[in-house]
């Protein structure tokens, strides 16, 4: 995050509020970061506001020239790409499978003010001031689950009949929950989010009228030099009413033979998707299954590092890697192929991922989870949750997983 000479003052929360609806009234495209700091190894997404009016052509995405950072999204479906894949089911909505904007407004807020790529005279700061901050927003949407407990459980023991087979050793099932709406505040609904679940990927994009409003726990990769590091999720428990419960929650998730299972399966192929474009010898693993605590659930996340080739571009660096191992499951490529003929949605941006590429070549992506993906023109959003699924997974408790974490985006939907 470079070249940002012009330093002011910390505004007020009200104020962030207020810079975010401005942006969003003089850019077509923005993204708002702000990632909670819960010892995530390797830092969360920084607090930054980032706008810009041009969409960048696929060539201008992977190419290395721009003149500011590049913000957008991967879609999961961008896997047909790389791989000799077909996403057949049916979309929620409307999705491109690259979407990326060049940021032209570019803000950075720490503890001693904000530091911005362009001057803000006087005269912007009054126009900020005037922003109507009276938000109005469709409270009790009608969530419609695309998929019954019944069609969950069917195709669970589809999924153990394909391990058995040895066609998949571990498989991310998802489902898919949708809603529709007349008047739907996306900025308000981060903000709410954001109260009830603050993450470490914590952030909002709009794109035109397309729009996510994510609280995801789960990076994909960074890129810092020639350092990569992935970071899979696997393993989550939920958080314990009392502080001897939560001990003893946290305890059980680290022990748990079956969530250890799981999440070093995963570690392994990001392992190796790693090896596809690291030095020789150099991918390691800096942590495997480290519990961390967050604001609902404990996770289990592994740190997986290596350093890349000199010859190792970014598009090289996405398509060695992607989709993140944690939304697949192993061995990879079979796995995928079972997930779209089993799950009845096309996970568009979900289960993609969403970042920003600096000018200099680094960047940093989430995992598009714990999201709500809208567009405002056809009036209808979606999200996705999921949970691996192997040979002696329970269905039930995988179900009320899949229930926890969709919990705080029906909150938020809800207004319960």
């Amino acid at each position: 995050m470079k070249n940002r000479n012009f330093k002011y003052p910390l505004p007020s929360n009200q104020w962030i509020k207020k810079l975010i609806y401005w942006t969003d009234q003089n850019y077509a495209n923005f993204a708002y970061l702000h990632g909670k700091d819960y010892g995530y190894p390797a830092g969360n997404f920084p607090h930054r506001l980032l706008g810009g009016n041009n969409l960048l052509e696929e060539e201008q995405v992977w190419s290395g020239n721009s003149a500011g950072a590049k913000v957008g999204v991967i879609s999961y479906d961008f896997k047909n790409r790389i791989e000799e894949l077909n996403s057949t089911n049916s979309p929620v909505l409307a999705l491109p499978d690259l979407c990326f904007f060049e940021a032209e407004f570019d803000l950075v807020f720490d503890t001693n003010g904000i530091s911005s790529n362009i001057p803000l005279e006087s005269e912007f700061w009054q126009k900020i001031d005037q922003i109507d901050l009276n938000e109005k927003s469709q409270k009790s949407l009608q969530i419609k689950n695309q998929l019954s407990q019944y069609e969950y459980f069917t195709a669970f023991e589809e999924i153990k009949n394909q391990i058995r087979k040895g066609n998949t050793y571990e498989l991310n099932f998802c489902q898919s929950f949708s809603a529709e709406f007349e008047h739907w505040n996306p900025i308000l609904a981060y903000f709410e989010l954001e109260k009830i679940s603050p993450m470490s990927f914590s952030y909002l994009f709009k794109s035109g009228k397309k729009w996510i409003v994510s609280a995801s726990p789960e990076r994909y990769i960074k890129k810092v030099g020639a350092r990569l590091i992935a970071q899979p999720i696997k393993g989550t428990v939920q958080r314990g009413e009392s502080k001897q419960n939560d001990l003893q929650n946290k305890k059980k998730l680290f022990e748990s033979e079956k969530e250890q299972a799981e999440n070093l399966m995963i570690t392994d192929l990001m392992r190796n998707d790693l090896a596809k474009i690291a030095e020789t010898g150099s991918v390691k693993v800096d942590e495997l299954f480290g519990v961390y605590a967050l604001p609902k659930v404990f996770q289990m996340i592994s740190t997986v590092s290596a350093q890349s080739t000199d010859k190792a571009s970014f598009k090289n660096i996405i398509e060695a890697t992607f989709p993140m191992g944690s939304m697949t499951g192993a061995p990879k490529i079979r796995t995928m192929e079972i997930i779209d003929s089993l799950e009845n949605f096309k996970r568009g941006w979900f289960a993609g991922a969403f970042g920003v590429v600096e000018t200099d070549g680094d960047f940093d992506f989430s995992v598009i989870i714990r999201s709500i993906i809208a567009d405002l023109e056809v009036k209808k959003l979606y999200f996705g949750v999921g949970s691996a699924v192997t040979i002696d997974a329970n269905p039930d408790q995988e179900y009320q997983e899949c229930l926890l974490k969709a919990g705080a985006i029906i909150e938020v939907l809800c207004g319960k």
